[in-house]
């Protein structure tokens, strides 16, 4: 029997990559898309890594066609790319406007629509929601759209036994911030203000999504598990 393959967007830095090499450590084959190459991903050599736009619907077929031919099925898809584009209704433009939603839910339904031959029965498809509350009108709009479309999805494809799931991860330590401007100090501060203590790191929501793949969460579809150290939490 072959190992378990998986194919995670977004995949060459943060949460992605994380996810990446946690799965590799245990024997999954992973392939994962990005915008940056091998080199700069620092991957391991046994990780596929494919340079493509999320929302290049071309990139899309070119990643599909390379999962065909090197791992002939897929048993995790993890739809991890996105982008953010914070600001107020009065500072976001089109370009923002049409980038969150190409990236965030254009990029990731067609990804998902793409993929669907290639996975087997009783795969599992993560998404990454993320909050986007407080970051802006838009931002939040893109994020909160993937919630419904993963409870739809997980629906139409529970006759094939392919569980849909969504994980929220809250503040994480990850390039995005330094990505807005955000110095690190600042990012780690942000601590105070969780229950748990700290600002959380890209390998705490690995550790989610390789469980939502694993036979533990067999009996798990159409959640969106929250990863926030409790953040939002209230007694």
């Amino acid at each position: 029997m072959s190992a378990p393959a998986a194919l995670i967007t977004g995949g060459t830095s943060g949460i992605g990559k994380a996810t990446a090499e946690l799965l590799h450590s245990r024997g999954y084959r992973v392939m994962v898309t990005g915008l940056d190459n091998h080199v700069d991903a620092g991957l391991h050599d046994d990780v596929v890594v494919v340079r493509a736009d999320a929302r290049s619907l071309p990139d899309i077929d070119q990643a599909i066609d390379r999962v065909r031919r090197e791992f002939g099925s897929l048993d995790l898809l993890f739809l991890n790319a996105g982008i953010s584009r914070p600001g107020s209704i009065e500072t976001i433009d089109e370009d923002a406007f049409d980038a969150l939603f190409d990236v965030n839910v254009k990029g990731n339904f067609f990804t998902l629509q793409k993929a669907l031959p290639l996975l087997n029965e009783a795969a599992s498809v993560v998404f990454t929601v993320g909050a986007g509350e407080g970051l802006g009108s838009a931002m939040t709009a893109a994020k909160g759209a993937l919630i419904p479309l993963m409870r739809s999805l997980a629906l139409e494809l529970a006759a094939r036994r392919i569980r849909v799931n969504a994980v929220s991860p809250g503040l994480i330590n990850t390039p995005a911030y330094s990505k807005i401007g955000v110095p690190q100090e600042v990012v780690e501060s942000w601590g105070r203000d969780v229950p748990l203590g700290r600002v959380g790191v890209p390998a705490d929501i690995a550790e989610v999504v390789a469980f939502l793949a694993s036979d533990a969460a067999d009996y798990i579809t159409g959640d969106n598990l929250t990863v926030s150290g409790g953040i939002g939490v209230h007694a």
